[in-house]
């Protein structure tokens, strides 16, 4: 078996993995990324709903199982850059409750080992990397902050006009904060198609573009694709991570390192500790709590198609609007709660790959009618809701949604609001664990480590050369997006490893 060796390796090139290696770059570390994936390939398909949805052209070919035995392939996408390469380049600072003890539907959010106050500077440094746009002052539960690195997208007339028709009824609807490399010198295109699809002109922020290009350029920051990591394998006392097994191109290497960062996803992070269970870990490394793998979290996501038979939407950007006055709750019912923003357009395609019985022409004209939204509510920790590894070696994934009650009552007022605002007609679509693209939870963080995986900084609590730096590390999913607070969390983690020289 051939051994590679570097000073500290992070497996995956995702959001977490690359803003550790963009603080270590520089520091005399020898860095070693590992990528299951391959860089996307720039091709028509990249922008075709068709290939993208309906033929599922980019979406893993691995199988998982539900509780029930039913196979189904999950929305994971293992291509350089990670799933931020398909996100919707929303970039959210989480609010200053979303760190503290609350709860909501009876039901308990638990307070994270950090503050907002902790975040604060990493998440002015991370929006600074990314390129994010937005207009501080207007977002009602906005936490202290600077004024954003970019001025905000502006508008296009149909989402000018809902933001108008939202103001009329008291509400405070805001700029989203958005990843793009927008206006005068930049590379967008407003080509239309963005959320859920990658972008061909390196306009969207993601990992690979903004953060692992430039870090290839240096030279002690190598990468290796096509490269899974099937475990990692500890000392004889199992203290220490020695080394990963890793399968590339058919091939098992071994590489050794003296500090590894876990960065490949929620889910897969967790599976690669559970399948490294060895005779001092019987349960799998940094597993000692018994947490690895449980309290699994995914957002309750609902899409909102708000047709208006009368008008054409011609927008070709539309996330660039969004809402957070229900983020604490409705008036009457401080349980549903959650943040509002747009989605991209919805196309004929989209729609016929989950509804293959819509015909075509109404599926267009469906597409062409609506101003689509995403109605976003946290999804409460629970303890029984985990990725299991069976012993024949398949991944079940046993997902338990917590407050899916208080989400459904905070949908319905979000389709009353926008029957308001001009749209006789709201359909409803709601994303399960089947597609994981806010997967978080599984290795959580606190300072017990009788209840915890890791520590204030994703430190193994059981390991000292471990870090876990993916959603992951959450104790709790807040209702924004968790890219942001991803990159945020894996600067300060990257800064203290550089701090330290802990490699």
């Amino acid at each position: 078996m051939q051994t590679v060796t570097a000073d500290i390796v992070i497996i995956g090139s995702g959001v977490g993995g690359t803003a550790v290696a963009h603080q270590l770059a520089g520091s005399g570390a020898k860095i070693l990324i590992l990528e299951r994936g391959d860089f996307l390939p720039d091709e028509p398909q990249n922008s075709d709903a068709e290939a993208v949805f309906g033929q599922q052209r980019y979406k893993t070919r691995d199988t998982w199982l539900t509780p029930e035995g039913v196979a189904f392939r999950p929305g994971q996408y293992y291509y350089v850059g990670g799933h931020t390469k398909f996100y919707g380049t929303a970039m959210f600072r989480f609010r200053e409750s979303d760190f503290e003890d609350s709860v909501i539907n009876g039901a308990r959010s638990p307070a994270w080992p950090i503050r907002y106050a902790d975040l604060a500077p990493h998440y002015a440094e991370a929006e600074r990397l990314y390129g994010v746009r937005g207009q501080a002052g207007l977002d009602p539960t906005e936490p202290p902050r600077e004024p954003f690195p970019h001025a905000a997208i502006p508008h296009e007339p149909v989402i000018a006009a809902l933001s108008g028709q939202l103001t009329a009824q008291g509400l405070r609807p805001f700029h989203m904060p958005s990843a793009v490399d927008y206006g005068s010198g930049g590379t967008c295109q407003r080509c239309g198609t963005c959320d859920a699809f990658v972008c061909r002109f390196g306009a969207k922020g993601d990992a690979e573009t903004r953060v692992l290009r430039p870090l290839l350029a240096h030279p002690d920051v190598r990468l290796e694709r096509q490269a899974e990591v099937l475990r990692l394998i500890a000392d004889e006392d199992g203290r220490r991570i020695v080394a990963a097994e890793v399968r590339r191109q058919g091939e098992v290497l071994r590489v050794e390192a003296p500090t590894f960062v876990l960065s490949a996803g929620a889910i897969n992070s967790a599976l690669i500790l559970l399948r490294s269970a060895c005779e001092a870990a019987p349960e799998g490394l940094a597993n000692r709590s018994g947490v690895v793998g449980r309290y699994l979290m995914n957002h309750h996501l609902t899409g909102l198609m708000a047709v208006n038979p009368f008008a054409v939407n011609g927008t070709r950007f539309p996330k660039t609007l969004s809402l957070n006055d229900f983020y604490h709750g409705l008036p009457d019912d401080p349980d549903a709660r959650g943040n509002v923003q747009m989605l991209g357009n919805i196309q004929g395609a989209m729609i016929r790959a989950t509804y293959p019985r819509t015909p075509l022409p109404l599926a267009n004209w469906l597409g062409r009618h609506s101003v689509d939204v995403l109605a976003m509510s946290e999804d409460l920790p629970n303890v029984d809701s985990r990725v299991r590894l069976l012993a024949d070696g398949r991944v079940m994934v046993d997902y338990r949604p917590g407050g899916g009650g208080a989400h459904d009552r905070f949908v319905r007022h979000v389709r009353a609001v926008l029957r308001r605002a001009g749209f006789p007609l709201v359909l409803r679509h709601g994303f399960g664990i089947q597609a994981p693209s806010h997967q978080c939870g599984t290795v959580r963080m606190g300072d017990d480590p009788a209840t915890s995986a890791l520590d204030a900084l994703c430190r193994a609590h059981d390991h000292p050369n471990l870090h876990v730096v993916d959603g992951g590390f959450f104790p709790s999913s807040a209702a924004l997006n968790p890219a942001l607070t991803i990159a945020a969390q894996a600067l300060r983690v990257g800064a203290h490893l550089r701090r330290t020289r802990a490699i």
